[in-house]
């Protein structure tokens, strides 16, 4: 079995994971799902702040709710609320990010419910874009977001992972729940003081990593 860490496959999350998306990115995107809902749905700002918020609550995306609902073309809802000219000065990201992803041994693939052309804009500002072996965003996974398991295993069936030798690194609890069910080693980036028994790393950076990626990919395996 390879050691320090280079026999596991990562899978990363991107927004909060990656970078911030807190404080520019996500109030940029949630406008415009609502200006969108406002227009194609004729609601007032109110209202379709509501309904956004719902869909997201029941279905894990807004788009969901919009397309078993309202027949809403994906692709077209995807394009126009991921448009963001500022988008260098929107992101948010700590110094050393590459430097520290180049140092993590094994595979990397990007995991994001963001549509392709967000997602490899954002890379290209972060100047990670390289260091991905695959790109997997909603439109690889047929409009299955996680926490869907079908998507999880879309991309282990595509890329031919092992479960146990894959860790999805993530900012969102629900999604490591289905990650947890098929099997994968689960680090979360969170600031709480908590972590649940069945998370196997909890961290505030990605930064830290490579510290971890030795005991995490022994952890589990037979010897």
């Amino acid at each position: 079995m390879s050691r320090g860490g280079g026999g596991l496959t990562w899978l990363f999350d991107l927004d909060n994971t990656l970078h911030d998306a807190r404080p520019h990115v996500f109030p940029h995107i949630n406008r415009s799902m609502t200006e969108y809902i406002m227009r194609h749905l004729d609601l007032d700002e109110a209202e379709a702040g509501v309904l956004r918020q719902r869909y997201w609550q029941a279905y894990g995306a807004t788009l969901l709710g919009l397309m078993r609902h309202h027949d809403v073309d994906p692709h077209h809802f995807l394009w126009h609320t991921h448009q963001m000219p500022d988008l260098a000065r929107m992101v948010v990201a700590e110094a050393g990010l590459r430097q520290g992803l180049k140092r993590l041994p094994g595979r990397k693939i990007l995991f994001s419910n963001s549509p392709q052309h967000y997602a490899q804009a954002v890379l290209d500002v972060l100047g990670i874009g390289g260091l991905f072996d695959a790109v997997y965003t909603i439109e690889c996974t047929r409009f299955q977001p996680k926490p869907s398991l079908a998507g999880f295993r879309a991309l282990m069936a595509r890329e031919r992972l092992r479960p146990e030798r894959t860790a999805m690194v993530e900012d969102v609890l629900e999604n490591l729940v289905a990650a947890r069910k098929l099997g994968m080693k689960t680090v979360w980036i969170t600031r709480e003081a908590r972590r649940p028994a069945w998370v196997d790393v909890a961290t505030t950076s990605v930064l830290r990593l490579p510290r971890f990626a030795h005991a995490l990919a022994e952890k589990g395996m037979a010897r």
